[in-house]
């Protein structure tokens, strides 16, 4: 038996999982590639807020250039920093270039997550159990009858103390 591994998934639940181990490597395989997309998105887009920040320090350094010594200049040196990295963050945020970026991290965030729910799917049903929508879907359905059931007991209520006078 040991020498045939198609033989031990051909029994039981692993059958089903044996089926559908092809759809989970498919999308173990896209998970990779948009993995590898992600990172790259998610490195410019630190690499823009620490190039930002560097900036940002250096003007504020060339604008204040001596270490405050009383209560007035810390605060004139707080309101200088604030005005300058309010101002260059402002900018980056703008930017078409950080703009882009950051629409594209956010759409591999999404696409990983749709893998990951395509993964975890082909298992639960692999195992028979419900997915994630039907489980929704009597939450939702739960969330109906709990409705109607509080306002089937208030319309009771009143029509307890109608009767009662």
């Amino acid at each position: 038996m040991s020498s045939k591994p198609q033989a031990l998934s051909s029994i039981g639940p692993m059958r089903a999982f044996a089926s559908n181990s092809k759809k989970i490597s498919t999308e173990l395989i896209e998970i990779n590639d948009d993995l590898i997309e992600f990172n790259q998105y998610l490195t410019e887009y630190y690499k823009q807020l620490a190039d930002t920040w560097s900036v940002a320090q250096k003007k504020t350094n060339l604008k204040v250039p001596e270490v405050p010594q009383d209560v007035e200049q810390i605060e004139a040196f707080k309101r200088i920093w604030i005005d300058i990295f309010d101002n260059d963050y402002t900018e980056l945020f703008d930017s078409e270039k950080f703009g882009e970026n950051y629409g594209k991290l956010v759409s591999k965030e999404l696409e990983l997550t749709k893998h990951w729910n395509n993964i975890t799917n082909v298992i639960l049903q692999s195992v028979n159990l419900p997915s994630k929508e039907e489980i929704d879907e009597v939450y939702k359905e739960m969330h109906s009858l709990k409705k109607r059931v509080a306002k089937l007991e208030l319309e009771l209520k009143k029509e307890v103390k109608k009767n009662a006078k």
